[in-house]
C-alpha cells in the first residue's frame, strides 16, 4: 500500500485541533485509504480500539439506518469518557441532514471529528454556514508521480516511467490493475466515470439530456489548457440545428459545468491579468482529474497532445501543494503565463510549462511571457528536456525532476 504522505502530513499536524477534518475528492482517489492509514497511525501512537469509530455510510452490508439521530445516539453511546475518541465517517453526505450529525459531535469536548466525501456538496448549503470557521479541508487527488513511481519499484528509468503515467491513470485501484492487465485497469476507468455520472449527477441533479451533457465533458477534454467560455461550448452543441429545434443555452452550460466540477471530474483556473491586478471574469481554462479518463472520452493516441497533458498534470501537482483557490492563469498584456500561485508569504510564483524548447524559437515564446513580468517573483519553465538552465533568472527546470522533489 502507498503511503499518501503529502495527506497524511496534514493529519498529524491537525490532530486534536479543534476542528472538523473534511476530506474531500473524487471518487476512488484513496479517502478511504487515507483515513485507514491515519487510523494505524492512531494505534500505533497508543490510541485504543475502543476510542475510535469508524462508519461508512455507503457500504450496504452494514445496513445503516440513515437517520442522523439515531447514528449520533449510537456513536456517543460507544464514546470513551475520559480519552480523546476519533470518530470517522465516511461518505457522510449520504445521510439526510448529515451537518446536524457532524455539528453534534464536534461540540464534545473529547471528540476528533474526521469526515470524507466525493462532492462539493457537502461543503454547500447549511454545512457550510452552520460551521463556518470550524472545518478544515484536505483536497485528494489520485496518485502523484511520486506516488507512481512507488508502485513500480522495478522500473529504474524515471523518464520511462513518466511517459507512461502522461498516457495512464493514476487513481489507485487503475494502477494496481494495471500491473496485470492494462486493459483491465481501462475497464475500471470507465465503470468508476459511469458511477460518478450516474450517482453523483444524472440522479442529484436531475440530467435529461444525457447525451449533450457528456458532449460538454468531451468538449472541455478536448480543449485542456485552453480558455473556454460557456457560449463557445453552447455554440458548438447547437452546430447543425435546425431553427425550430430547442437549443442549449448559455445558463445550461453554466449549470452543467459547475455539476462536473462540484464532483471533482474537472477543475476551472480563473485567468488573472497580471498588470492589472485583478481577476478577468470570462474564459476559464479547464483541467481534469485524471488522463486515462480523456483518453476514455476521445479515443486519442498515447502520443497527441503531449504539451497538453503535461499541462494539466503540472496543474494537479499544484493543487496537490498548493490549493485550488491560490493558482491562476496569468495573463500579460497579450501574453499568458500558464500558472501564478499565490503564495502564503505573499510572494507568487510563475510557471510556464511546454514539452520542449531544444527548438530556440520555441524556448523564445515560452520565455517571452515570464520576461515580461518586471517583480522579482520567481519564475519557472517546466520541460521534459533534460538538465536545467537559466535564462534571464528564469529557471529551466526537468518536470521529472521538479516533480519528484522531496522539499
Amino acid at each position: 500500500m502507498i503511503k499518501r504522505e503529502i495527506y497524511l502530513e496534514y493529519l498529524r499536524k491537525l490532530k486534536d485541533q479543534n476542528l472538523i477534518k473534511v476530506i474531500i475528492g473524487i471518487r476512488r482517489s484513496g479517502k478511504s485509504t487515507l483515513l485507514d492509514l491515519f487510523r494505524d497511525e492512531l494505534k500505533l501512537q497508543g490510541v485504543k480500539d475502543k476510542q475510535i469509530q469508524s462508519y461508512n455510510f455507503e457500504d450496504p452490508e452494514l445496513n445503516y439506518d440513515l437517520d442522523w439521530r439515531k447514528i449520533y445516539e449510537k456513536i456517543i453511546a460507544k464514546i470513551v469518557a475520559d480519552d480523546q475518541n476519533y470518530i470517522f465517517l465516511d461518505e457522510v453526505q449520504t445521510i439526510p441532514k448529515f451537518e446536524k450529525l457532524v455539528d453534534g459531535l464536534f461540540i464534545k469536548k473529547n471528540i476528533d471529528v474526521y469526515i470524507t466525501g466525493s462532492n462539493a456538496f457537502l461543503l454547500s448549503g447549511e454545512l457550510a454556514t452552520l460551521l463556518t470557521g470550524r472545518y478544515i479541508t484536505i483536497h485528494i487527488l489520485p496518485f502523484s508521480f511520486a506516488e507512481y513511481r512507488q508502485s513500480f519499484l522495478d522500473e529504474q528509468n524515471e523518464d520511462r516511467l513518466f511517459a507512461e503515467y502522461l498516457n495512464a491513470s493514476s487513481f489507485p485501484e487503475a494502477v494496481t490493475l494495471s500491473q496485470r492487465d492494462k486493459n483491465l485497469s481501462m475497464k475500471y476507468i470507465s465503470d468508476v466515470y459511469d458511477t460518478i455520472l450516474k450517482r453523483d449527477i444524472y440522479t442529484r441533479y436531475q440530467i435529461r439530456n444525457k447525451v449533450n451533457f457528456e458532449r460538454v465533458l468531451k468538449f472541455i477534454c478536448d480543449n485542456i489548457g485552453s480558455p473556454v467560455s460557456a457560449n463557445a461550448i453552447a455554440a458548438e452543441l447547437n452546430r447543425g440545428k435546425k431553427t425550430d429545434e430547442a437549443k442549449i443555452t448559455h445558463n445550461v452550460i453554466v449549470r452543467w459545468l459547475s455539476y462536473l466540477a462540484e464532483c471533482y471530474l474537472i477543475y476551472p483556473v480563473s485567468r488573472y491579468n497580471i498588470k492589472g491586478k485583478k481577476l478577468l471574469t470570462t474564459n476559464d481554462k479547464y483541467y481534469i482529474v485524471d488522463l486515462s479518463l480523456r483518453s476514455l472520452l476521445l479515443g486519442r493516441k498515447s502520443d497527441e497532445d503531449l504539451g497538453h497533458r503535461l499541462e494539466n498534470i503540472v496543474y494537479l501537482e499544484l493543487l496537490r501543494r498548493y490549493n485550488v483557490g491560490q493558482i491562476y492563469v496569468g495573463k500579460k498584456d497579450d501574453k499568458e503565463v500558464d500558472f501564478i500561485v499565490q503564495l502564503p508569504n505573499t510572494e507568487r510564483l510563475y510557471i510556464q510549462v511546454a514539452y520542449s524548447v531544444k527548438d530556440s524559437k520555441t524556448l523564445t515564446r515560452e520565455l517571452e511571457p515570464l520576461r515580461k513580468i518586471r517583480d522579482n517573483n520567481p519564475k519557472m519553465l517546466l520541460t521534459t528536456d533534460l538538465g536545467s538552465n537559466i535564462y534571464y533568472g528564469i529557471k529551466q527546470i526537468n518536470v521529472v525532476d521538479w516533480l519528484l522533489e522531496t522539499k
